[in-house]
């Protein structure tokens, strides 16, 4: 029988949220690590027959939370998993504003939970996991954001950047081992979640493009969370996952 154990990052709303539904209905051993738990996702797993396990924990701490990852993620060496896989999906949009506005506390938090944590939580998950005989895989999830800028986007532009960058330096890594994790930054297309709600409420004189953030949503152009989750976990189940670093889902054949 396949055993998958799947830790996930901000697994308790949007994008997320409908990614862990997903996983815990094929059967998955799920780990969610977010700010805050979700009610709903217990009986997901119930229904399933699936172990979930919920962590509270603040990315902005990605050191305490890779630490933790690490040190559990020993416990779980000797239970046989097929594939086991680290989800990055954690990210946040800070006050949209200019840089030369930013408050510089709001932009640390912005890049420690979009950028620091995945590197951190990536690394322990990578060391813990080192010796297990299974599938390994790693998949950041990025944004069209990360290759084109955008006015008042700078934090969470250039964090979707680097998590794209940092994938391809991994993928190297990890190609040169003998059994090295597949790795891919995989931007999921535009999504309606509260991110969206952000974006599109912000005031048009701090954010050029709220216009346009408005008309995806009234012209109908956004897909659901649960839509883009079916389309994500196809990607990452591919044969080839891994093959281009850095992709987008649109563009997968």
């Amino acid at each position: 029988m396949t055993k998958h154990l799947t830790v996930l990052t901000g697994g308790s709303r949007g994008l997320g949220l409908a990614m862990a539904q997903q996983l815990l209905k094929r059967g998955d051993t799920l780990l969610c690590i977010s700010r805050q738990t979700s009610d709903t996702l217990p009986a997901f797993a119930e229904a399933a027959g699936a172990t979930l396990l919920q962590w509270s924990q603040d990315l902005a701490h990605g050191d305490k939370a890779s630490t933790r990852l690490e040190q559990w993620l020993h416990t779980q060496a000797d239970k046989e998993f097929t594939h086991v896989t680290l989800i990055n999906n954690a990210g946040v949009i800070g006050r949209i504003e200019p840089l030369s506005q930013t408050d510089t506390v709001d932009l640390a938090h912005s890049l420690r939970v979009g950028l620091e944590a995945p590197m951190q939580l990536t690394a322990a998950f990578l060391r813990a996991t080192g010796d297990w005989h299974c599938e390994r895989s790693v998949l950041n999830i990025s944004s069209g954001l990360g290759r084109r800028p955008m006015a008042s986007q700078a934090a969470y532009c250039a964090a979707k950047a680097g998590l794209d960058h940092f994938t391809r330096c991994l993928a190297l890594d990890e190609a040169g081992k003998p059994f090295g994790a597949k790795v891919c930054s995989l931007a999921p297309g535009v999504i309606d979640t509260d991110m969206q709600v952000q974006l599109r409420s912000a005031r048009p004189e701090l954010f050029p493009d709220q216009a346009g953030f408005a008309s995806l949503k009234s012209q109908g152009q956004l897909i659901s969370p649960e839509a883009a989750a079916g389309h994500v976990l196809a990607y990452l189940a591919r044969p080839d996952f891994g093959s281009q670093s850095v992709a987008d889902v649109r563009d997968a054949g």
